[in-house]
Parts: structure tokens; C-alpha cells; sequence
């Protein structure tokens, strides 16, 4: 058997220990029926024909769409300068 067939053996014994580790750990809960009662209660969606009203509404939808794109462009920049950061650091530019 090589190497490579042993890593592999290995890895897949690993993944079963940690398969059986999590499914211990992680066991469905059944929360009680009235914090269920509760929670259904707080949350409130609105009627449909509001749902549509504020979708008519022009200046609400270019603000959600302003919101996401801004949300967007913000997540890209920082992505940008993590990305240039470590960059920099792998080449051993840092200063």
C-alpha cells in the first residue's frame, strides 16, 4: 500500500471520527411549545396588498437598491484590501 492509499485510509477514518463526533453533539432540540407560541407571535409579515403598496412606492424601492448596492460595493473593498494585505505580506513587502 503506498502512501498516498494510506493518507487517504487515514483521512477517511478521521472524517467518520468527526462525523460521529458532530452528530453527538449536534441533536435535534425541540424547543417548548409555548416559546414557539412567542416567537410566532413577535413576528409580524405584513399583509400582502402592503407588501405591494410599499413595492409601488418608487423612492423605497431606489432606497433598498441604493442600500444593497452601497452594502456591495463596501464588501468588495474590503475584500479588495484584505486580499491586497496579505498579498503584500506573503511577498514580504511589509513596511
Amino acid at each position: 500500500m503506498g502512501k498516498r492509499q494510506k493518507l487517504i485510509d487515514h483521512s477517511k477514518e478521521y472524517i467518520k471520527k468527526m462525523e460521529s463526533t458532530l452528530a453527538e453533539a449536534l441533536r435535534p432540540v425541540i424547543p417548548p411549545r409555548d416559546f414557539i407560541q412567542h416567537i410566532r407571535n413577535r413576528i409580524h409579515l405584513p399583509e400582502p396588498r402592503l407588501i405591494v403598496r410599499r413595492l409601488s412606492n418608487w423612492e423605497f424601492v431606489l432606497i433598498i437598491a441604493g442600500g444593497v448596492m452601497s452594502a456591495a460595493v463596501i464588501i468588495a473593498a474590503v475584500a479588495r484590501a484584505i486580499f491586497h494585505f496579505f498579498r503584500r505580506r506573503e511577498n514580504g513587502l511589509t513596511s
